[in-house]
């Protein structure tokens, strides 16, 4: 009996132990689970109160990193433009920027050539980054896209470089032509020859001038602020008597044809030198006795009916390469022919900006040595006026401010401008 006593006595105890040891086990585990882990450190930050809603209304693209690198909050932006991938940052330099800024609490700022994703041109965007600490644990990334900036402030220092040979160029020969007449002052053949030559150069500086006068005002005014409706038949007779000179003196037959009785609605003496500047242009490049037609036409357009006025030529054409730049200023298919026709390059420049302010565009279709079509597509009065009404017409873009190609387009056929034509010698 005391044997069977000892050993119930033995297993009692040790059964109180087990229960015991697995209630502790229980409450530590408990514990453990409760206590926060560096795991949970990492994957689990929160952002401090009203950062959320102060990135999602920022204009730059915005990162947000913890302390493994790890994205907690990325904008769009910073994913359109390939700074984050698989949620991780993807710029080894400003990845390494943030872990500097995590270490020692220094704001970072640099700026960075990005290769462009997608597409396979090898151009690179142009950033500006900016890293600072968020917080005790988290770092912010500010990325700014400074591309479009660089662009527009090349192509305006092109365009200064440009105007000042452009200008240089009819003064130094002013300056040297008037050397001429001063030491040829006894030979009035010399002298009456010198002189002529100085006309050509002051009426060609005059031109210039005159042009980016006119590029001016067209790129800053409202064209619609002035705005009346304008008879097609009006600009077409005021383009041709404008060049009327020219064509008779290279033996060039203009036709004029098309839907009679067509308005637009704007600037009348804008709309008159961009329809002037294509009629001027397809005269000087044509060889002799040829024909230059211009025409209008009305064609329906989901956004209301446009009015179509196509300048066609029988000229030298103009190449694929070219078609791209040919809006350019200073851009000139023929540097050559131009100086001797007295163009500026600025001509075609104009008629873009024209086109844009009144809502519309110019496009151009052209094979060499077959001529080119100039084509302005503008709104119909009724419907621009409503537009204007509305107040819904936009302004020039940034491309239309630098005077680059985006807003033109090239057609693939021909327009046919000739319809029951008025030939006009």
């Amino acid at each position: 009996m005391d044997v069977n006593a000892a050993v119930a006595a033995a297993a009692a105890i040790a059964g109180v132990l087990t229960g015991v040891i697995a209630m502790l086990a229980f409450r530590w585990s408990e514990r453990e689970q409760k206590r926060p882990t560096r795991t949970s450190l990492h994957t689990d930050p929160v952002l401090p109160p009203g950062v959320d809603t102060v990135l999602s209304v920022l204009r730059s693209s915005a990162v947000v990193l913890d302390e493994a690198d790890a994205v907690v909050k990325a904008s769009s932006a910073a994913y359109a433009l390939g700074l984050v991938r698989g949620g991780k940052l993807a710029v080894e330099p400003m990845l390494q920027m943030a872990r500097d800024t995590r270490r020692d609490g220094e704001i970072r700022q640099v700026e960075l050539d990005l290769p462009r994703r997608g597409t396979g041109r090898g151009e690179a965007l142009a950033v500006s980054a900016r890293v600072a600490p968020l917080g005790s644990r988290l770092v912010l990334l500010l990325v700014e896209d400074l591309t479009e900036a660089r662009r527009i402030e090349a192509v305006r220092r092109d365009f200064v470089a440009n105007v000042s040979h452009e200008l240089k160029t009819p003064v130094g020969a002013l300056s040297l032509l008037s050397e001429a007449v001063m030491g040829a002052s006894e030979e009035p053949e010399a002298v009456e020859r010198f002189a002529g030559r100085m006309q050509i150069e002051a009426t060609r500086l005059t031109n210039l001038v005159q042009e980016l006068i006119d590029l001016s005002r067209v790129q800053n005014d409202d064209p619609l602020e002035d705005a009346e409706p304008v008879r097609i038949d009006e600009l077409v007779a005021e383009a041709i008597d404008r060049c009327r000179h020219q064509a008779g003196a290279k033996q060039i037959t203009m036709a004029a044809g098309g839907t009679a009785d067509l308005s637009i609605w704007g600037n009348r003496g804008q709309l008159a030198a961009a329809l002037g500047n294509l009629v001027e242009n397809a005269v000087n490049y044509s060889p002799a006795r040829t024909r230059v037609g211009i025409a209008a036409r009305q064609v329906t357009a989901p956004g209301g009916d446009l009015i179509e006025i196509a300048v066609t030529d029988q000229g030298i054409g103009i190449s694929d390469k070219d078609k791209e730049r040919i809006f350019e200023r200073f851009y000139r298919v023929d540097p050559a022919r131009s100086r001797a026709t007295g163009g500026t390059g600025l001509g075609l420049a104009i008629v873009k900006h024209v086109a844009a302010s009144h809502s519309g565009e110019v496009t151009v279709w052209s094979s060499e040595g077959q001529g080119s079509t100039f084509t302005l597509r503008l709104p119909e009065a009724g419907a621009a006026r409503d537009r204007a009404t509305d107040d819904q017409t936009p302004g020039l873009d940034e491309d239309d401010e630098t005077g680059q190609t985006d807003g033109t387009t090239t057609v693939s056929s021909p327009y046919e401008p000739f319809s029951a034509p008025e030939v006009l010698p």
